[in-house]
């Protein structure tokens, strides 16, 4: 019974804590703006960095990393299993791109997603996150040197055979883009209504 009453609580509160729209919540605070309607439309860390400000962007990509810790983190304290901290931390990143509090039109959860994966996987994470931001200062494009670190961070789980975890992984580095495209065709649909 309490294993049952814990894993509700954990899944609720994890959609929950990932609905808040750190970005749109900063935008509108400090620019009295909607992030979602100027650069990118993306509600992320990315686009506050390059409309707002760097340290605001700064301030939302930490946020947004927390909000992925917090609720795989109180799973893994409650003791639930793997597959439930998984679950948590999927229903994390579905708060956060699909959130509740921000009419379901959020970002695109890469931070929130690392989030996830530093409780779940802490070791591979750090190394393709370090991979990640030596690949950055080198060739200066964020979306390749994230797919440099993902892939090493995948490698590590081959090697290592955490199956589970190398499939949550997976999920999670297709699913941005999913959710890019879903955002663009959703910008286009916009357009085309105005």
């Amino acid at each position: 019974m309490i294993d049952s009453i814990a894993i509700v609580i954990v899944l609720a509160a994890s959609y929950f804590v990932g609905s808040i729209p750190t970005a749109l919540i900063v935008s509108k605070k400090i620019k009295g703006i909607d992030i979602r309607s100027v650069g990118d439309g993306n509600m992320g860390a990315r686009n506050t960095f390059h409309e707002i400000g760097r340290k605001y962007g700064i301030t939302v990509a930490i946020i947004d990393f927390c909000k992925g810790i917090l609720p795989v983190l109180l799973a893994y304290v409650l003791s639930l299993n793997l597959g439930w901290q998984i679950l948590a931390a999927v229903l994390t990143i579905l708060g956060h791109d699909f959130p509740l509090f921000a009419d379901f039109r959020g970002g695109q959860g890469l931070a929130t997603s690392l989030g996830t994966m530093q409780v779940l996987l802490p070791l591979p994470t750090i190394i393709g996150l370090t991979i990640y931001g030596v690949a950055f200062l080198v060739i200066k494009k964020s979306s390749i040197s994230c797919a440099i670190g993902g892939a090493i961070i995948a490698l590590i789980l081959v090697v290592s055979q955490q199956w589970l975890l190398l499939v949550y992984v997976i999920i999670v580095f297709l699913f941005i883009p999913t959710k890019q495209f879903i955002d663009s065709l959703h910008r286009k649909i916009i357009g085309i209504a105005k």
